[in-house]
């Protein structure tokens, strides 16, 4: 009994469009450098007109009938989208989730550097997922934790909102803190 392997071949090139002799459409309506349209033409006759003015023939718009080709430096088109991506995942900002976890019995000046964290965690951009962990017969007194977790709401106020109320899941009641926008002046 023998394996049969089979082998798939990708194009290495991650590209979108079509250029040049890829261009396989038999019509195609050509539009200039500068933005005119050229009409429909063959795609010889395209691919001369963009030999003629050192540039590429770039398939624009595949689904339209007759597709649609661009005649650009394709090179310099592919350089100024990379810059515009580069530029745009440099103004992205991914906000992460803190957590602060506290216990039923805490003490007041734990919960005071507690809250203080949280703020730290607010001001710099990020949500907070403050939980109390209840453990053995301290399961029987879930209002004491809420009483908590609203004591904690009341520390975080100026900085922070309420994104999720609190709700238990298993042994922990969790809340979940957003920060509130910047105020422009």
């Amino acid at each position: 009994m023998g394996l049969i392997f089979t082998w798939r071949c990708f194009d290495i090139s991650n590209k979108e469009q079509q250029i040049n002799e890829e261009i396989r459409d038999r019509e195609l309506r050509i539009v200039g450098p500068d933005g005119s349209q050229l009409g429909i033409m063959s795609s010889r006759d395209a691919l001369k007109l963009a030999a003629e003015k050192n540039m590429d023939l770039v398939k624009i718009a595949p689904q339209a009938t007759p597709p649609v080709c661009r005649i650009m430096d394709y090179g310099k088109y592919r350089f100024e989208q990379a810059k515009r991506e580069k530029e745009a995942r440099k103004n992205q900002r991914v906000i992460e989730v803190k957590e602060v976890r506290l216990s039923i019995n805490i003490d007041k000046h734990d919960f005071d550097t507690k809250a203080a964290n949280a703020v730290k965690f607010l001001t710099a951009g990020n949500k907070v997922k403050v939980s109390v962990r209840f453990r053995g017969r301290e399961m029987a007194h879930p209002e004491l934790g809420r009483e908590l977790l609203e004591r904690f709401i009341a520390a975080c106020s100026e900085v922070g909102s309420v994104d999720k109320i609190p709700k238990m899941e298993g042994r922990s009641m969790v809340l979940f803190i957003t920060p509130k926008p910047a105020k422009k002046d």
